[in-house]
């Protein structure tokens, strides 16, 4: 079989019959498959990169008020065995909180950047098809 023989079986002839399509691309009327074109947004992607900022910012002051919260606990419950354990506690949940304060600012900046990638990519997948699309509907004048 022939390399085009073989790319008219995967993707469908030249003259329109039927042809492969990706299941979330538009499909042809009754053929199944997903109803939006196959598109990126940066939509999501800032969302969730706001999304991270805001549990980062939300997740420091839990963390910041943790100490304060703690405060005069040495002086109120002296010689309690338990001052021990809750003194334990607190630095157990200030250190896991800073660290998905510390994930949720990496997430933050990495999902910005794949906004702004997508976005540059749409930009230039458009701009790219605009020069195609002009050219097939001067060739339709003609």
């Amino acid at each position: 079989m022939s390399y085009s023989e073989r790319w008219q079986e995967l993707f469908g002839p030249a003259d329109g019959g039927p042809a492969m399509r990706l299941a979330s691309a538009a499909p042809d009327p009754g053929t199944g498959g997903g109803t939006d074109g196959l598109k990126h947004s940066n939509g999501p992607w800032t969302s969730a990169s706001g999304t991270a900022g805001d549990l980062r910012t939300s997740t420091e002051k839990s963390r910041a008020a943790l100490g304060p919260g703690h405060e005069g606990i040495d002086t109120g419950a002296a010689g309690l065995s338990s001052v021990a354990a809750l003194k334990s506690v607190l630095t157990s949940w200030e250190e896991r909180l800073q660290a998905v304060r510390d994930e949720c600012e990496h997430l933050e900046g990495s999902l910005l950047t794949v906004a702004k990638e997508m976005g540059e990519t749409d930009a230039a997948i458009e701009t790219s098809f605009k020069g195609v699309d002009g050219a097939a509907r001067a060739d339709e004048k003609r």
